[in-house]
């Protein structure tokens, strides 16, 4: 996969991001596409063509097709606890639900999946109204209903 053009490109991105990153302080809009490609990279799950509704990815299980959504979250040291996860469209196709958490160097450090029941459940518990409303978890309860699938080597 090293020969992939996109991971090229991908590699140029992050360099970008943490120059602008540096410079403004702000994170330059790129955390979802390097999610999506650090997911293809390290679990090797097969990106679908861009907007596919509901799922971005698809992975053989048992000889089925699974459905991935994958979020990416950029989580810097000494960032606030409380932090929320992109939308999670409930009305959409797809069997679980990958979190991808990024360095600020927009590198991968760990990886969690969530089944499509458990994301359903915490999302449409009473309470809160960006997880009601918006469909945002919170990074810490996405982690507390799913499983690691991966962790960077300290």
């Amino acid at each position: 996969m090293t020969a992939d053009p996109v991971l090229g490109i991908l590699a140029e991105a992050k360099r970008l991001a943490q120059r602008y990153r540096a410079l403004t302080g702000k994170p330059l809009g790129i955390t979802g596409e390097v999610a999506e490609y650090e997911a293809a990279r390290i679990l090797g799950v097969e990106l679908t063509p861009a907007r596919q509704a509901g799922y971005d990815a698809t992975e053989i299980r048992n000889g089925q097709t699974f459905r991935l959504q994958i979020k990416g979250r950029c989580v810097l040291e000494g960032s606030k606890p409380g932090q929320r996860m992109g939308s999670i469209d409930t009305k959409k196709e797809f069997d679980a639900v990958l979190l991808i958490l990024l360095d600020g160097d927009f590198e991968a450090t760990e990886i969690y999946e969530a089944p499509r029941e458990a994301v359903i459940a915490a999302l449409t518990a009473p309470g809160s109204k960006s997880r009601n409303e918006r469909g945002a978890l919170g990074v810490s309860k996405f982690k507390s209903i799913g499983v690691i699938r991966w962790q960077r080597a300290a």
